[in-house]
Order: structure tokens, then C-alpha cells, then sequence
């Protein structure tokens, strides 16, 4: 990798939140980029939400990925305060299966933009996926590497046309 230190903050509004989220993880393991995995509540701990938010940046993050439910106010709020890019990852829920999240997310106000992906573990996996896009402008190394990722899934789609049995 180059000489620019990268690291991602993969939050979530509770533990619960965990077993979506370790989807982004498993994929910034995947590519060697380097992250802190943190329970950040929007509604049970905002003193942690306003400094976790206004530091990332002093703290060496490069971007935040935030996973929320329900009202998921947590990837908004925390765009709201830094300047980082924030990739908002809709929880699936069980009263409305996530629309509930990904409406809070979608829908920010014009000025505090908010990246976000699809509902559930696809949306926790592309979200660490598009973390190491965006990390791989200031690496070639690392854009190198997501060319033989990109090269494999193409392959591994293909390779399941021998499947196609009538």
C-alpha cells in the first residue's frame, strides 16, 4: 500500500446492529484497510455522537460507515457534523423490514449528503466495498487490488452458468 494511512469507523446505533455490520468488516478485512468497530447510539449516547463525529477526523478516519434502524438517525447526525464521507447502511428491521431505515437515511436535507445503500447485510457488504473504492483513489496498490476482486466475483458469476439445468 502507499504511504497514505487509511481508516475506517464502522458504527452502529447498537449491538444488535452487529450481525449487518460485520458484513462491511469482513470486506475492509478482506482488502487489509484498517477500522474500529463502535456501538455510537443517535438517541442513547448523542454526548458520544457529537464528539465520535466532530474528532474522526483528528482521530485518522478516512470515512465512516454508519448502520442504523428504526428512525436511523445516526448516519445523518453524524454527516451533520463532520466533513468525512458517511456510508449509510439501513438495518432491517422487523416492523417494516428497513424501509423505516432506509427512508431516514435517503432522505437528507440538501447540504448534509449521506451515502446509502441497500437495506441489510448486501447494503453492510457494499458499503464496505464502496469504502475501499473511495480509498483506492489515493492508493493504486489497493485499486490493483479490486481489479483481481472485481476479476474473481466476474468469474465466479460466470463459472455458475454450468448450473443453468432444465
Amino acid at each position: 500500500m502507499s504511504n497514505v494511512k487509511m481508516k475506517v469507523a464502522v458504527i452502529m446505533g447498537s449491538h444488535s446492529d452487529w450481525e449487518t455490520m460485520k458484513e462491511a468488516c469482513l470486506i475492509l478485512d478482506s482488502f487489509s484497510i484498517s477500522y474500529d468497530k463502535k456501538i455510537v447510539s443517535a438517541h442513547r449516547s448523542p454526548d458520544l455522537l457529537f464528539s465520535f463525529s466532530k474528532s474522526a477526523r483528528d482521530n485518522g478516519y478516512s470515512l465512516i460507515i454508519a448502520g442504523a434502524g428504526g428512525a436511523a438517525h445516526l448516519p445523518g447526525m453524524v454527516a451533520s457534523l463532520s466533513t468525512l464521507p458517511v456510508l449509510g447502511v439501513p438495518i432491517q428491521s422487523k416492523a417494516l423490514s428497513g424501509l423505516d431505515s432506509l427512508y431516514s437515511i435517503v432522505q437528507m436535507p440538501k447540504g448534509i449528503p449521506v451515502g446509502t445503500l441497500a437495506i441489510g447485510s448486501a447494503g453492510a457488504a457494499n458499503a464496505g466495498l464502496l469504502a475501499v473504492r473511495i480509498l483506492s483513489l489515493l492508493d493504486p496498490k489497493l485499486d490493483a487490488e479490486l481489479q483481481k476482486y472485481q476479476a474473481k466475483i466476474k468469474t465466479e458469476a460466470l463459472d455458475k452458468e454450468k448450473d443453468l439445468l432444465i
